[in-house]
């Protein structure tokens, strides 16, 4: 299991309605990918350039594919670059690995056995470790998750505190790497929102003379 395939299978299984938007999730997707690496030595980061390392043998197709694209050669490729690039329609490409791999199943619609409703999670061991990680609250995830609107922050977190485990121990803090990492994505979210936005106040002006106004 890979953080990127854990906040997948998290959005599918516990997110609000409406579920994140493609765009962010997608983001914080390819921010998955790169603490991935960072854990297997693939990559390490020189400022908030991506420095790729020895490349692994990675049982997982989309992270190994992650791997495949890193830029390498100086002056490499800033983690913000690679979020927007790697991040590309990465939320489609993760449903789809996950729907090729049985991992999920169409609901049946109640007396209307030939007909088949929303896309769900079937019962894996994927999920139940995914949901084990999510519910240790474990440090990565959560601020993944919290990135995407998965998860609210609580007091403790708006406050700037660590929020406690469910056993009341704290806990790990992600070392520098990771937080720049996890920076980035935030950074890269509020630049999206903020492009939709000028989109639809450019889209509201150009309406308003076409209605003569």
């Amino acid at each position: 299991m890979t953080t990127a395939r854990d906040l997948m299978i998290t959005a599918l299984d516990v997110a609000p309605s409406p579920p994140p938007v493609a765009g962010e999730l997608s983001l914080a997707l390819a921010g998955a990918e790169l603490i991935d690496l960072l854990a297997a030595e693939a990559i390490r980061l020189e400022g908030d350039r991506i420095v790729p390392g020895h490349r692994p043998d990675i049982a997982d197709r989309p992270l190994e594919q992650a791997a495949e694209s890193l830029a390498r050669e100086a002056p490499y490729e800033p983690v913000a670059d690679w979020l927007w690039r790697r991040g590309r329609g990465l939320a489609a490409a993760y449903l789809a690995a996950l729907e090729s791999e049985g991992q999920l199943t169409r609901q049946r619609r109640r007396g209307l056995p030939f007909r088949t409703g929303r896309t769900v999670l079937a019962d894996s061991p994927d999920r139940r470790l995914a949901g084990e990680r999510w519910a240790s609250n474990e440090p990565v995830l959560a601020a993944l998750a919290t990135a995407v609107g998965i998860r609210e922050k609580n007091d403790e977190e708006a406050a700037g505190e660590a929020p406690d485990t469910p056993d009341g121990e704290a806990p790990d803090t992600p070392d520098d790497a990771v937080e720049t990492v996890l920076v980035a994505v935030n950074e890269a979210l509020l630049e999206l929102e903020a492009v939709r936005q000028r989109r639809s106040i450019e889209q509201a002006a150009f309406d308003n003379i076409w209605r003569g106004y």
